[in-house]
């Protein structure tokens, strides 16, 4: 999986807005933290699915030595990592091993939520990648 830095930025009374310096013109916002990543992470997949253009991730020491970057993170700007998931919605089927009781645990959790296992192991996986 490809991951692409951004910048953050947050003025008062703003949203935190996203800004990938290796991609021109691609840009994301969040109204909360907790939003930030999942909604950078979207904003990628869908530039990625309208672009024809391939554009690989720059290594955090290249963007480091950029002007533009250097005074953004001195102005309070801050890197995040965002993973490049693919938009490919077909469902596979998966065999996973857990420990009895870590399943039991799940199945639980799962039930309590009105969930089956595998959407409950979805939510967990997106939000444990930062994406919910």
């Amino acid at each position: 999986m490809r991951h692409y830095y951004a910048l953050v930025r947050k003025d008062k009374n703003s949203a935190f807005g996203v800004q990938f310096p290796d991609i021109p013109g691609l840009f994301s916002a969040a109204d909360t933290e907790r939003e930030i990543i999942g909604n950078a992470s979207e904003a990628l997949q869908l530039w990625f699915e309208d672009s024809k253009e391939t554009v690989e991730p720059l290594p955090l020491e290249k963007l480091l030595q950029r002007k533009d970057v250097s005074a953004a993170l001195t102005e309070g700007a801050f890197f995040i990592r965002v993973p490049l998931i693919d938009n490919d919605s077909e469902i596979i089927r998966a065999n996973v091993t857990f420990e009895r009781g870590l399943l039991r645990a799940v199945d639980h959790a799962a039930h309590q939520r009105r969930l089956n296992r595998s959407a409950f192991l979805a939510t967990a996986a997106r939000h444990e990648l930062g994406l919910a």
